[in-house]
């Protein structure tokens, strides 16, 4: 970036603010290292606070539906808050509605033995009818009739080492009961499960029962009574409008229940993982404290440069440069660091991003969005540092420097 001196001079255009932060190779390197840590922590705190969101939403990116009822009390997926089975029945007899499938989940009874330590660990569970696929994972559905089989289920190969190996043959307990491992797939956990167990419906009904009839009771009378669903999942008629649908849906079902889009509900979770639960603040914390910080210590290489360089600026100023002119070149100059500071962050945080995805089993995406927005923040950050720093500038009297 060049700027251009008034007319007479005799030089054309000169890149004042490049040779002044390429004066002093050494003292631009230790510059650029303080600016580019702070770069760091705020691109790794994004990091956590993508892949923090991301977990959450995993499992919602493969629900096979066009739209999903859940509870208007639900404010977290994996927090139980059901409703009446019997509200799908009242969906499906409203136009445009192809099916309406009830999808279970567990979190709190769902007790997983590791079968090498005996330990016992929380782990998700969800269910569905199995003559019913409810979702997107190949290796579900590729063994749906496994899921018919009493005791069975299909675990996340990806579930944290804690819960113990997730192979093909496993036999252990969940909420005491024994089941045998039939499938694997590939999901992952996220901050409040450590795994995903998948199985049907009625091995749901048999590990976690809703009905209150005393276990004396014949197995079949206690699990006669049906539990109640924590999703809803339908599909829309090709003809039909998605949205056209959804009003339909919500002018036909009580106000206990809301109907979202899959997108919608993604982004219903994720605003609430991101403003509302504890942990999703901290990430954004932790990015403006690595924004603050990044802003002194480019205040302070500014603040040096320009009182090192402050008789050169007294003399442009008497010379007949305007405040403008100085500021410019200041800006310029905060800009140019923060370039230089933010290339080598960039890569240290693509590489320890890398690394703790493969530790912490969560996805931690470098993703163009997460990469223009670091950007923008250090743009902002070096700019904020410039203008308070150019004060100095601005306030210096040619007279008082000489």
């Amino acid at each position: 970036m060049k700027t251009r001196l008034p007319v007479g001079f005799g030089v054309e255009t000169v890149p004042l603010a490049r040779r002044n932060i390429l004066l002093d190779k050494m003292r631009l390197l230790r510059s650029a290292s303080g600016i580019t840590f702070s770069i760091f922590l705020m691109i790794i705190q994004l990091g956590f606070q993508r892949a923090y969101i991301e977990g959450t939403v995993a499992v919602i990116r493969r629900f096979d539906a066009d739209l999903v009822i859940t509870s208007s009390a639900k404010y977290q997926i994996s927090k139980k808050s059901p409703f009446s089975r019997r509200l799908l029945y009242e969906a499906r007899a409203v136009p445009g509605v192809a099916t309406a499938h009830p999808v279970y989940g567990e979190w709190v009874r769902s007790t997983w033995q590791n079968a090498a330590d005996g330990k016992r660990y929380f782990i998700q569970v969800l269910a569905f009818d199995p003559d019913k696929p409810a979702f997107l994972i190949p290796e579900v559905n590729a063994k749906l009739d496994l899921l018919r089989q009493p005791d069975t289920v299909i675990m996340d190969t990806r579930s944290r080492s804690n819960i113990g190996e997730a192979r093909i043959g496993l036999t252990t307990e969940l909420a005491q009961r024994r089941l045998h491992v039939v499938g694997t797939f590939s999901m992952g956990p996220d901050f409040f499960t450590d795994g995903t167990l998948i199985m049907g419906d009625r091995n749901f009904e048999k590990f976690f029962p809703t009905t209150t009839a005393p276990p004396t009771e014949p197995e079949q009378n206690r699990l006669s009574e049906r539990p109640n669903v924590e999703f809803g999942f339908i599909k829309v008629l090709p003809q039909y409008d998605v949205a056209e649908v959804q009003r339909n849906l919500r002018a036909a079902l009580p106000a206990e229940v809301t109907i979202l889009t899959r997108q919608e509900l993604m982004d219903k979770e994720s605003a609430f993982q991101a403003i509302f639960n504890p942990v999703g603040p901290i990430f954004s914390l932790g990015v403006l404290v690595g924004f603050v910080v990044g802003m002194m210590i480019s205040y302070q290489i500014l603040f040096n440069d320009i009182t090192d360089q402050l008789s050169q600026y007294a003399t442009l100023k008497a010379m007949g440069y305007t405040n403008g002119y100085l500021v410019a070149v200041v800006l310029q100059q905060a800009v140019f660091y923060g370039i230089v500071g933010f290339i080598p962050a960039l890569i240290y945080s693509a590489i320890s991003l890398k690394v703790l995805a493969e530790i912490a089993l969560l996805q931690f995406p470098l993703t163009p969005a997460l990469v223009a927005l670091s950007a923008a923040l250090t743009v902002g950050m070096c700019i904020i540092s410039g203008l308070i720093a150019v004060r100095r500038v601005i306030k210096t009297d040619p007279a008082e420097v000489f």
